[in-house]
């Protein structure tokens, strides 16, 4: 035990890195790369999803950071989602940038946030250079963080399929938006949608877990700012539905939701409320409101517990407080709030 708490920084941080690279399942034939977690030892798995947080604690940032290691020391946290939006305004500008640190190292300080993190990118980070949050660099600074633009988080009994939504968005490529992205990756739109959309099918085939799960930056359901997206809807949610995808989580719209599909079991989860949140900024146009189950338009995050045969979604504010509790059981085929 001495000779572990004698080790350097810099030894501690190649240790992780090799870590990292022995947990990882480097899938060669179409799929999407994997990394295992496995279940404690009583079967369950429990996480938090957290997105569009990286403001240098500001905008009560820090707040909900200290309510986060509460929540995850209570529920026994084995690690950490974020939906995206990982770094304001405008990502990171290289794998040196101090905001890293300032938005992520010294604010989730809580020994039960010490934890993998598990993050994709929103579309404020790819404003900057999206290569390197991707960066394994960021991974010798804190060996927290693992980004990739798509892949697999395998937990047992919970397969969480990390899509890479920004791609999708047309709106991205015109100037009508007004920003400028980093299109390095994605040469073309169409072909790296068909690609990724592929690689995702060929896993969510071989998928014997009993809760699947999808996270993506945007929404593909929401009453908040940004509504629903149509390109998800038309291209990944017959995937979703045809593979018996559980829940898509989210961020994007900075506000906690829980929306229920009309038409298939799945359930739509926001959690885009990490730092700035936007009251009263809810969609007018929403057709749909008999299936919004929960609506919150202050910053919170929420949880996740599953067992096989139980799953617990729990929405939190600021201050730690429940805001919205949902459970289901696959052995019963009931569900109640």
């Amino acid at each position: 035990m001495n000779s572990r708490r004698s080790l350097t920084s810099a030894t501690a941080a190649t240790m992780s890195f090799l870590l990292y690279i022995c947990t990882t399942v480097v899938v060669t034939n179409g799929e999407l790369q994997r990394f295992i977690e496995p279940a404690k030892s009583d079967g369950s798995v429990s996480f938090i999803t957290i997105g569009d947080w990286g403001r240098r604690g500001d905008f009560n940032q820090s707040k909900v950071a200290y309510q986060m290691g509460r929540v995850g020391e209570k529920i026994g946290l084995d690690f950490v989602v974020s939906t995206g939006d990982n770094f304001y305004d405008n990502g990171l500008f290289s794998e040196y940038d101090p905001n890293f640190k300032e938005s992520f190292s010294n604010i989730y300080t809580a020994p039960s946030l010490q934890k993998q993190w598990y993050s994709v990118l929103g579309n404020h980070d790819y404003r900057g250079d999206s290569e390197a949050q991707l960066s394994s660099v960021l991974r010798e600074i804190d060996r927290r963080w693992i980004c990739l633009r798509s892949f697999v988080v395998d937990a047992e009994l919970v397969e969480i399929f990390f899509v890479d939504t920004t791609p999708f968005v047309k709106e991205y490529y015109t100037e009508e938006d007004g920003h400028t992205y980093d299109w390095r990756a994605v040469p073309s739109r169409n072909s790296y949608v068909k690609s990724l959309l592929r690689d995702l099918q060929a896993s969510l085939k071989r998928s014997k877990a009993t809760w699947k799960i999808v996270v993506g930056h945007h929404a593909m359901r929401s009453i908040g700012h940004h509504g629903d997206t149509k390109e998800l809807i038309e291209e990944l949610l017959p995937i979703m539905k045809e593979y018996g995808v559980d829940l898509y989580m989210n961020g994007h719209d900075h506000c906690l939701e829980h929306i229920s599909d009309e038409d298939s079991p799945i359930q739509f989860l926001t959690s885009g409320a990490g730092s700035k949140a936007w009251r009263g900024d809810v969609d007018p146009t929403t057709n749909n409101p008999k299936s919004v189950r929960f609506y919150y338009d202050g910053q919170g995050f929420m949880s996740a517990r599953f067992t096989h045969t139980d799953a617990e979604i729990v929405f939190y504010n600021v201050f730690g407080e429940v805001l919205h509790k949902w459970v289901t059981s696959k052995q019963l085929l009931l569900s109640s709030v």
